[in-house]
C-alpha cells in the first residue's frame, strides 16, 4: 500500500509547499503522533512502522530536524522579524536579509511579518501573527519613529530587539545599530577637510529614525566645526526626491553662486537624484559642486562620478540583534542565565572614498 501512495506521490509532480509531518504520516499510512514518536526516538515503535516512516520522509524530502528540536525542547526555534517599507529601501531591505542570516547561523528560523500600515491596529495585527507562530523573540527592522513607539506600549511577554534607532528614542526597547553619529562625523571631517566650510544636508524623512540621526548629527557638526548654518533640503529616500531637491537648491541660488559647494546626502538613492539634477543644470560634479552618500549601495561605485559614502555593516548589524535576542531569550527562561558576549552599542560605519569629492 505504501508504494502506491509513494507511486502516486511520484506522479503528481513536485510539493507546492514543504512537507509537514501530517504529509509524512499520510503517505507512511500512520497517525502524525506515530511521526512524532519516531522523531523522538520512542522505544514503542515498531521497527516495520519506523521504517515506513523514514521512507515517507525520504520521499518527501522532510527536514526531520527541526521539527524534532521543536517536539523535544518545545521550542519553536523560530524567531521573529516584524519589517515595514523594505521594498526598495536598501537599509531595511539589507538588514532583514542580515538577521534571517544570523538567525540561521544560530539555528533558528526566521519569518518575516510585513506592516500594511503604520497605524496601532496594523502594528498590533502584525505582532500578533507572529506570536500565532510561536516565535520565541522578535527583531524590529521598522526604522519609523511611530512603530518603536507603539511596540514598546504594547504587552508582548517574549523579548524584543530593535535594529536601527537611537535607545533613547525605543521606548526601553533594546536597540542594535550602525553608528550613524560616527557615519556622519566621518562625512563632515572629510569634506572640511577637503577645504568645504558651506555644506548643505539634504534630510530623509521626518518620520525615519535614521533620518532624524544623521540630520542631527550633521547639525551638531556644523555647530562643533563653526560651520555657516544652511537649510536642510528634504526627500523621501528615493532618487527622484534628491532630483527634486537639488532642482529646489539650484533655484534658491537663482542666477549668482550656489551658496555651498558640497551636499550630504542622507541616503545614495538621493545622491543619485542630486547628481543628475546638478548635470541638468550645466554643474560638474565634483568640480563644481561634491556630493556625498550614506548606504553604500551596490550601484554607488557606477555612478558618474563614482559616489563617495558611508558604508554601513548590515551583516554585522543583523549578527549583533540575533545575538541580543538570543541572550535575552536565554534570560527569559533563565534569570541567572549569563550573557555570551557582550555586546558593543553600536556597529562602526565606514567611509567610502571615491569621485564625487573634490578639494576647494
Amino acid at each position: 500500500m505504501q508504494r502506491d501512495a509513494i507511486s502516486q506521490h511520484r506522479r503528481t509532480g513536485a510539493r507546492s509547499r514543504p512537507a509537514s509531518i501530517r504529509d509524512v504520516a499520510r503517505l507512511a499510512g500512520v497517525s502524525h503522533q506515530t511521526v512524532s514518536r519516531v522523531l523522538n526516538g520512542h522505544p514503542s515503535v515498531r521497527d516495520a512502522t519506523r521504517t515506513r516512516v523514514l521512507v515517507a520522509m525520504d520521499e518527501l524530502q522532510f527536514r526531520p530536524s527541526r521539527a524534532a528540536r521543536m517536539l523535544s525542547m518545545r521550542r519553536s526555534q523560530t524567531i521573529g522579524v516584524l519589517a515595514a517599507a523594505v521594498g526598495s529601501h536598501y537599509g531595511p531591505a539589507s538588514s532583514v536579509s542580515a538577521v534571517e542570516d544570523a538567525a540561521r547561523e544560530q539555528g533558528y528560523y526566521a519569518t518575516v511579518a510585513h506592516l500594511a500600515s503604520l497605524s496601532a491596529d496594523a502594528i498590533s495585527a502584525a505582532v500578533e501573527d507572529l506570536l500565532n507562530q510561536d516565535v520565541e523573540g522578535v527583531v524590529i527592522v521598522a526604522p519609523r519613529t511611530a512603530v518603536l513607539s507603539r511596540l514598546a506600549a504594547l504587552a508582548v511577554d517574549i523579548p524584543i530587539v530593535a535594529a536601527q534607532g537611537e535607545q533613547e528614542d525605543a521606548g526601553g526597547i533594546p536597540v542594535a545599530s550602525v553608528d550613524q553619529r560616527a557615519g556622519v562625523r566621518m562625512v563632515m571631517d572629510y569634506l572640511t577637510g577637503q577645504g568645504h566650510r558651506r555644506i548643505v544636508h539634504v534630510a530623509g524623512p521626518p518620520d525615519w529614525n535614521d533620518a532624524q540621526s544623521r540630520l542631527r548629527a550633521y547639525e551638531a557638526e556644523v555647530r562643533s566645526s563653526g560651520l555657516p548654518v544652511l537649510p536642510p533640503a528634504h526627500g523621501d529616500w528615493t532618487a527622484e526626491s534628491g532630483y527634486q531637491a537639488g532642482r529646489s537648491l539650484i533655484q534658491a541660488a537663482g542666477h549668482g553662486e550656489l551658496g555651498f559647494s558640497a551636499v550630504f546626502s542622507s541616503n545614495d538613492q538621493m545622491a543619485l537624484g542630486l547628481m543628475h539634477a546638478f548635470r541638468e543644470a550645466g554643474l560638474d560634479v565634483p568640480r563644481d559642486v561634491s556630493v556625498v552618500g550614506f548606504d553604500d549601495i551596490p550601484e554607488a561605485a557606477h555612478f558618474w562620478p563614482p559616489l563617495t559614502t558611508v558604508r554601513q555593516a548590515f551583516d554585522e548589524l543583523g549578527k549583533r540583534c540575533v545575538a541580543m535576542l538570543m541572550d535575552a531569550i536565554r534570560k527569559s527562561e533563565d534569570p541567572s542565565a549569563v550573557p555570551d558576549e557582550a555586546v558593543p552599542d553600536a556597529v562602526a560605519p565606514q567611509l567610502i572614498v571615491r569621485d564625487s569629492v573634490a578639494a576647494v
